[in-house]
């Protein structure tokens, strides 16, 4: 699609970096010498300003090849200010299991100039309260769009007033018309807002605003990859440095469309190195509620919803949505946090002796693996039925229970060490543990390495609770 292309991921390796490193092994970094440095860099373990000696002037030349080179396939774009600022696109390939992906899909829920105050002001708060503990992880959304419905400048910016006012999160500002833009943007002047959108017709006075207030912008152009590239191409040119594509986002019989211009856009970045195609793509599954007709509220949120999940899956960025339901909001976090974990290391915590309730020296004492989803699923089984218990989490390197004995990840030296590091024997006067079910082949072997009695548990954690009761004798 475009004339300059970068270069691939699994183009660099660990010499192209060296060659531009200071290659003075002084340490500075962290690591033991320049080519070890070198190695992290291309894994992108470390960040390239941890080498000291290269931000040095002497070195000015060498640091921006280097930052060329380490440019992602998809530009990274910076929207809001302070602590809530989110960072979008920023990807090095297309497939996950090729490398970890970056910057999570930001999710922006919207509000209108039309709807009354008391109402922008409670969707703007159920946006930033929003906030649900999976394994480990807050998950959160990040933006409030507000969109002038209007057409009347004043109410646009009174609107952006106080949603700026109610909220840090950051803003998207959604208007075709320049003069409404700049309205809204006069209520907020420093806050950095995504401006939605530069079109074919009004992309001048638009990229005059980016420009003026520093923001990004949306180039959009539904349905129409060449207008879209040439458009971004354009503003570029014009002097606009940070933009987002929109390729259009549509419903039903259009959604094939949708998802092939999101796919087409981002295997040009990734795989043809297309620099303006490599710009962060922006989704808008709120259209589900545009010409709703006699449609019932529920199945438009759960088109909008399954639109949200397929766009989180195909490479969007970002997203604007209408419904705020839990229902529909939780699973698209929880998709878009397991597809933002890195592959290649398995989602642990960290291992020791946890303490639920206020367990004595009679207490039951239990172990499981550091895998992350089966410590919260057994710790949440254990707290919500309100047992007074210790659980030793032993060092799997992430394994489940089943799958960490078959390959040894679990086994019953590691067992009987985390027993005897964990200070377990100090705190109860018996010398008993409670095994998983699926953990039962390597229980013999436990008690002879570490002089505790086993007592093979539930297969399934949900059972904890019962098992104590019935079977627990210290």
């Amino acid at each position: 699609m475009a004339e300059k292309k970068r270069a691939g991921l699994k183009e660099l390796s660990p010499i192209n970096i060296y060659k531009n490193l200071p290659k003075i092994n002084c340490k500075e970094c962290g690591v033991d010498n320049c080519m070890a440095f070198a190695t992290k860099i291309v894994n992108r373990e470390m960040e390239l300003d941890s080498c000291k000696p290269l931000l040095k002037p002497e070195h000015a030349k060498a640091y921006s090849i280097l930052k060329e080179m380490l440019k992602p396939a998809v530009a990274e774009v910076i929207i809001g200010v302070g602590e809530k600022a989110k960072k979008i696109g920023g990807k090095l390939v297309m497939y996950r299991h090729e490398f970890t992906y970056k910057n999570p899909t930001a999710i922006a829920i919207d509000v209108t100039d039309e709807m009354p105050e008391k109402e922008v002001v409670g969707r703007v708060q159920k946006t930033e309260n929003f906030s649900f503990e999976y394994i480990g992880n807050i998950l959160q959304l990040d933006m409030v769009a507000v969109r002038c419905t209007s057409d009347d400048a004043d109410k646009f910016k009174s609107c952006v007033k106080k949603v700026a006012e109610t909220t840090k999160l950051p803003l998207i500002l959604c208007t075709m018309n320049p003069q409404i833009m700049e309205a809204g943007l006069m209520a907020s002047p420093k806050s950095r807002p995504l401006l939605y959108a530069a079109t074919t017709t009004n992309w001048k006075d638009m990229a005059e605003l980016a420009i003026m207030y520093n923001t990004p912008l949306v180039a959009s152009a539904p349905n129409d990859l060449n207008a879209l590239v040439s458009l971004a191409k354009t503003l570029q040119n014009y002097g606009v440095k940070d933009i987002v594509l929109d390729p259009g986002t549509f419903t039903n019989g259009g959604l094939q469309d949708t998802i092939n211009n999101f796919t087409m856009l981002r295997r040009a970045a990734t795989k043809g190195g297309d620099e303006l195609a490599g710009l962060p793509l922006l989704g808008i599954p709120m259209v589900a509620w545009m010409n709703k007709g006699e449609t019932a509220d529920d199945l438009i949120k759960w088109r909008e919803s399954y639109m949200a999940s397929m766009l989180t899956v195909r490479y969007a960025d970002a997203l604007i949505l209408h419904g705020n339901d839990g229902w529909s909001l939780l699973p698209l976090a929880v998709l878009r946090q397991n597809i933002y974990t890195d592959p290649r290391k398995p989602v642990a915590v960290a291992t020791g002796l946890k303490v639920f309730g206020t367990p004595d020296e009679n207490s039951p004492v239990l172990f499981t693996s550091n895998f992350a989803l089966t410590y919260y699923t057994v710790a949440s089984d254990i707290e919500s039925n309100q047992v007074n218990a210790y659980l030793i989490v032993v060092e799997t390197e992430g394994s489940a229970i089943d799958s960490g004995v078959a390959g040894r990840k679990l086994t019953a030296e590691r067992v009987a060490d985390a027993i005897k590091a964990s200070g377990i024997e100090s705190k109860v006067k018996h010398r008993k543990i409670i095994s998983p079910g699926k953990a039962s082949r390597i229980s013999g072997e436990i008690e002879e390495l570490s002089g505790w009695k086993v007592l093979v548990g539930p297969r399934d954690s949900s059972e904890i609770p019962k098992y104590i009761i019935d079977k627990w004798q210290p």
